[in-house]
Protein backbone atom coordinates (compact mmCIF):
# COMPACT_ATOMS: atom_id res chain seq x y z
CA UNK A 1 0.00 0.00 0.00
CA UNK A 2 1.18 3.16 -1.27
CA UNK A 3 1.95 5.32 2.24
CA UNK A 4 1.03 9.59 1.74
CA UNK A 5 3.59 11.76 0.83
CA UNK A 6 5.05 14.04 3.46
CA UNK A 7 5.66 15.99 0.04
CA UNK A 8 2.54 16.26 -0.83
CA UNK A 9 1.29 16.78 2.42
CA UNK A 10 3.36 19.96 2.55
CA UNK A 11 2.49 21.03 -0.65
CA UNK A 12 -1.09 20.72 -0.47
CA UNK A 13 -0.79 22.34 2.95
CA UNK A 14 1.10 25.45 1.50
CA UNK A 15 -1.87 25.69 -1.22
CA UNK A 16 -4.53 26.36 1.39
CA UNK A 17 -2.26 27.77 3.78
CA UNK A 18 -3.05 31.15 2.56
CA UNK A 19 -7.03 30.44 3.42
CA UNK A 20 -6.28 29.55 7.13
CA UNK A 21 -6.95 32.63 8.73
CA UNK A 22 -10.35 32.53 6.65
CA UNK A 23 -12.95 31.97 9.81
CA UNK A 24 -15.13 29.76 7.41
CA UNK A 25 -12.30 28.15 5.56
CA UNK A 26 -12.63 24.04 5.57
CA UNK A 27 -11.25 21.47 3.21
CA UNK A 28 -12.30 17.95 2.42
CA UNK A 29 -10.35 15.37 3.50
CA UNK A 30 -10.57 12.86 0.58
CA UNK A 31 -9.71 15.53 -1.86
CA UNK A 32 -6.13 15.69 0.26
CA UNK A 33 -5.55 11.66 0.55
CA UNK A 34 -6.80 8.47 -0.04
CA UNK A 35 -4.92 6.68 2.74
CA UNK A 36 -7.94 6.92 5.34
CA UNK A 37 -11.00 4.43 5.88
CA UNK A 38 -14.07 5.88 6.45
CA UNK A 39 -17.70 5.10 8.39
CA UNK A 40 -19.68 8.46 8.93
CA UNK A 41 -22.07 7.04 10.91
CA UNK A 42 -24.19 10.24 11.17
CA UNK A 43 -24.79 9.48 7.42
CA UNK A 44 -26.67 6.56 8.30
CA UNK A 45 -29.16 5.72 11.01
CA UNK A 46 -26.43 3.35 13.11
CA UNK A 47 -25.44 6.02 15.46
CA UNK A 48 -27.00 6.93 19.56
CA UNK A 49 -29.61 9.27 17.75
CA UNK A 50 -30.84 6.10 15.30
CA UNK A 51 -31.22 8.98 12.84
CA UNK A 52 -29.78 9.73 9.34
CA UNK A 53 -28.00 13.41 10.74
CA UNK A 54 -26.26 14.13 7.63
CA UNK A 55 -27.10 14.37 4.34
CA UNK A 56 -24.02 12.68 2.72
CA UNK A 57 -20.91 11.13 4.07
CA UNK A 58 -17.99 13.77 4.01
CA UNK A 59 -15.32 14.42 6.12
CA UNK A 60 -14.52 18.59 6.42
CA UNK A 61 -11.92 20.25 8.61
CA UNK A 62 -9.75 23.37 9.00
CA UNK A 63 -6.97 23.11 6.74
CA UNK A 64 -4.39 23.23 9.53
CA UNK A 65 -6.35 20.32 11.48
CA UNK A 66 -6.56 18.50 8.13
CA UNK A 67 -2.56 18.69 7.75
CA UNK A 68 -1.70 17.40 10.94
CA UNK A 69 -4.24 14.59 10.82
CA UNK A 70 -2.33 13.67 7.46
CA UNK A 71 0.81 13.82 9.43
CA UNK A 72 -0.50 11.61 12.48
CA UNK A 73 -2.19 8.72 9.74
CA UNK A 74 1.59 8.78 8.40
CA UNK A 75 2.62 7.43 11.69
CA UNK A 76 0.49 5.22 11.86
CA UNK A 77 0.52 3.90 8.78
CA UNK A 78 4.16 3.30 9.38
CA UNK A 79 3.03 1.02 12.33
CA UNK A 80 0.92 -1.13 10.11
CA UNK A 81 -2.26 0.50 10.85
CA UNK A 82 -4.62 3.81 9.46
CA UNK A 83 -6.74 6.09 10.94
CA UNK A 84 -10.54 5.26 9.84
CA UNK A 85 -13.18 8.44 10.11
CA UNK A 86 -16.18 7.96 11.98
CA UNK A 87 -17.20 12.05 12.28
CA UNK A 88 -15.28 15.29 11.16
CA UNK A 89 -16.98 18.97 10.83
CA UNK A 90 -20.36 19.29 12.59
CA UNK A 91 -23.11 21.72 11.69
CA UNK A 92 -24.57 23.49 14.67
CA UNK A 93 -27.95 22.38 13.32
CA UNK A 94 -27.16 18.90 13.51
CA UNK A 95 -25.39 19.22 17.46
CA UNK A 96 -28.86 21.23 18.53
CA UNK A 97 -30.62 18.03 17.45
CA UNK A 98 -28.69 15.65 19.33
CA UNK A 99 -29.04 18.22 21.88
CA UNK A 100 -32.57 17.38 22.06
CA UNK A 101 -32.10 14.23 22.23
CA UNK A 102 -29.35 13.18 24.62
CA UNK A 103 -29.08 16.71 26.53
CA UNK A 104 -26.16 15.52 28.64
CA UNK A 105 -22.52 17.66 28.28
CA UNK A 106 -21.21 14.49 29.61
CA UNK A 107 -21.32 12.67 25.99
CA UNK A 108 -22.70 15.95 23.86
CA UNK A 109 -21.64 19.80 23.53
CA UNK A 110 -24.57 21.83 24.59
CA UNK A 111 -24.98 24.02 21.03
CA UNK A 112 -26.46 27.17 23.04
CA UNK A 113 -22.82 27.20 25.29
CA UNK A 114 -19.42 26.25 24.13
CA UNK A 115 -21.28 23.90 21.74
CA UNK A 116 -18.84 21.05 19.92
CA UNK A 117 -15.07 21.82 18.58
CA UNK A 118 -16.84 19.20 15.75
CA UNK A 119 -18.85 22.25 15.21
CA UNK A 120 -15.45 24.24 14.99
CA UNK A 121 -13.98 21.73 12.19
CA UNK A 122 -11.27 21.12 14.62
CA UNK A 123 -12.10 17.23 15.94
CA UNK A 124 -11.93 14.22 14.67
CA UNK A 125 -14.19 10.75 16.07
CA UNK A 126 -11.61 8.00 14.85
CA UNK A 127 -10.30 4.56 15.30
CA UNK A 128 -7.54 2.59 13.94
CA UNK A 129 -7.93 -0.32 11.60
CA UNK A 130 -4.77 -2.21 9.33
CA UNK A 131 -3.88 -0.91 6.40
CA UNK A 132 -5.81 -3.77 4.87
CA UNK A 133 -9.47 -2.22 6.71
CA UNK A 134 -9.79 -4.65 9.04
CA UNK A 135 -10.80 -4.05 12.74
CA UNK A 136 -8.72 -3.33 15.50
CA UNK A 137 -10.22 -3.53 19.34
CA UNK A 138 -10.62 -0.50 21.38
CA UNK A 139 -12.98 -1.59 23.91
CA UNK A 140 -16.34 -0.21 23.11
CA UNK A 141 -18.12 0.87 19.98
CA UNK A 142 -17.57 4.53 18.62
CA UNK A 143 -20.42 6.39 20.81
CA UNK A 144 -20.87 3.83 23.07
CA UNK A 145 -21.98 6.19 27.13
CA UNK A 146 -20.62 4.53 29.43
CA UNK A 147 -17.34 3.89 31.45
CA UNK A 148 -16.13 1.17 28.76
CA UNK A 149 -15.61 4.23 26.38
CA UNK A 150 -13.39 6.17 28.96
CA UNK A 151 -9.73 6.75 28.50
CA UNK A 152 -8.56 6.30 32.22
CA UNK A 153 -10.61 2.54 31.99
CA UNK A 154 -7.38 0.32 32.11
CA UNK A 155 -9.89 -2.78 32.77
CA UNK A 156 -8.91 -4.22 29.68
CA UNK A 157 -6.67 -6.99 27.74
CA UNK A 158 -3.30 -5.96 27.33
CA UNK A 159 -4.10 -6.18 23.57
CA UNK A 160 -6.90 -3.24 23.55
CA UNK A 161 -4.59 -1.56 26.10
CA UNK A 162 -1.70 -0.99 23.49
CA UNK A 163 -3.71 -0.37 20.92
CA UNK A 164 -5.57 2.59 22.73
CA UNK A 165 -1.95 3.82 23.83
CA UNK A 166 -0.92 3.33 20.24
CA UNK A 167 -4.04 5.72 18.73
CA UNK A 168 -3.65 7.98 21.86
CA UNK A 169 0.00 8.75 21.88
CA UNK A 170 -0.02 9.24 17.78
CA UNK A 171 -2.71 11.78 18.08
CA UNK A 172 -1.26 13.54 21.01
CA UNK A 173 2.06 13.71 19.34
CA UNK A 174 0.65 15.47 16.08
CA UNK A 175 -1.37 18.62 18.71
CA UNK A 176 -4.77 16.57 19.30
CA UNK A 177 -5.98 16.28 22.58
CA UNK A 178 -8.02 13.83 24.25
CA UNK A 179 -11.45 13.85 26.22
CA UNK A 180 -11.86 11.52 29.45
CA UNK A 181 -15.08 9.98 28.39
CA UNK A 182 -14.78 9.10 24.25
CA UNK A 183 -11.46 6.99 23.33
CA UNK A 184 -12.53 8.23 20.07
CA UNK A 185 -12.35 11.60 19.87
CA UNK A 186 -9.88 14.00 19.38
CA UNK A 187 -9.77 17.99 19.20
CA UNK A 188 -7.03 19.75 17.86
CA UNK A 189 -5.45 21.46 20.71
CA UNK A 190 -5.53 25.66 18.69
CA UNK A 191 -9.10 24.97 18.51
CA UNK A 192 -10.01 28.17 20.68
CA UNK A 193 -9.27 30.29 17.88
CA UNK A 194 -11.89 29.12 15.46
CA UNK A 195 -15.46 30.42 14.53
CA UNK A 196 -18.35 28.00 15.28
CA UNK A 197 -20.09 26.90 12.07
CA UNK A 198 -23.33 26.20 10.61
CA UNK A 199 -22.27 25.42 7.11
CA UNK A 200 -24.27 22.59 5.51
CA UNK A 201 -22.11 19.76 4.01
CA UNK A 202 -21.09 20.09 0.42
CA UNK A 203 -23.99 17.45 -0.75
CA UNK A 204 -25.12 16.95 -4.49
Amino acid sequence: MKLPSILLSALLFLSFSSEVNSQDTLVNLKDLSTEFGYEIRYATPNNFIGETLYDCAECLLRPEVAEALLQANQYFCERGYRIKIYDCYRPLDVQKKMWAKVPRPTYVGNPYGNGSVHNKGAAVDIRLETLEGCYVEMGSDYDYFGKEAHIDNFNFSKEILANRKLLFEGMRKFGFNTIRTEWWHFSFRKNWSYKTLNTPLPCE
